[in-house]
């Protein structure tokens, strides 16, 4: 009973490396496990399901990509691997058709599961960086339903050009920002895991991969980060029956 857990792997044309080497830890890696939890960014960007729907007519490459991820997650799925699907901060649209094709569910963003029999805490990551405010603000924004409603509306092409718009805005944003506002705030960590009971929490997005003992309320605590995925290398977790969670660099190439 082996349970995965991976996320940033930030999918985009312009970075076929990170592509191939996912499809490659899901064909020999993924293969055989229990559960496989995907906690956000799976896409750089996304700009609604109806994304599928181009396939080799898009210019952007994008909806290739798409659909190759789907089966390639799909196959995984039909071989007996329960696949979860998180929200991140770059691909909020993703939706139920897509997670329909992939053989994999939505999964609700902070989610308690139990991994090993162990109540353990799952976030995307985004929502602890309360002391980056801005960013905050269009989260409240981007996750609100009338604005997703907005925005899918648009004809594909002028989401596509949105995308584009928002991460160099996110891009320039960072570029601006002390290190530790776009880090987790301690506080919050602490809040979440007690409002939830748990002691263990799980979290990528700040691509600061480290596992942090703390204690809260006189018991001992773990806070797992996970790590971006790079043309070089990826991040998981891996939780074996019986065994305490291991967070794992490994080569793509």
């Amino acid at each position: 009973m082996t349970t995965l857990l991976i996320s940033d792997l930030h999918l985009q044309p312009d970075a076929p490396e990170i592509t191939e080497g996912f499809l490659r830890w899901l064909q020999e890696r993924a293969q055989g496990a229990n559960a496989l939890y995907i906690l956000g960014d799976l896409f750089e960007a996304w700009i609604g399901d109806d994304l599928l729907d181009l396939a080799e007519s898009d210019p952007t490459g994008n909806a290739l990509l798409a659909a190759r991820v789907a089966t390639a997650l799909k196959r995984l799925s039909d071989n007996g691997t329960d696949i979860y699907l998180m929200h991140g901060n770059r691909d909020f649209l993703l939706g139920e058709r897509f997670a329909r094709a992939a053989g994999a569910q939505l999964l609700a963003d902070p989610a308690v599961v139990a991994i090993d029999g162990q109540s353990v805490l799952l976030m995307h990551g985004d929502s602890l960086c309360t002391r980056d405010e801005a960013y905050m603000r269009f989260r409240a924004q981007a996750r609100h339903p009338a604005w997703q409603q907005q925005v899918l509306a648009m004809p594909i092409l002028e989401r596509i050009a949105l995308a584009k718009q928002l991460r160099d805005q996110s891009g320039e944003a960072t570029s601006n920002k002390a290190d530790d506002i776009m880090d987790v705030t301690p506080d919050e960590v602490v809040r979440v895991m007690r409002e939830h009971g748990v002691t263990t929490l799980i979290h990528g997005h700040t691509h600061r991969p480290a596992v942090h003992e703390l204690t809260i309320d006189e018991r001992p605590a773990t806070r797992m980060v996970l790590g971006d995925w790079r043309p070089t290398e990826g991040w998981e977790i891996v939780a074996d029956e019986g065994g305490q969670p291991q967070l794992n660099r490994f080569p793509l190439s």
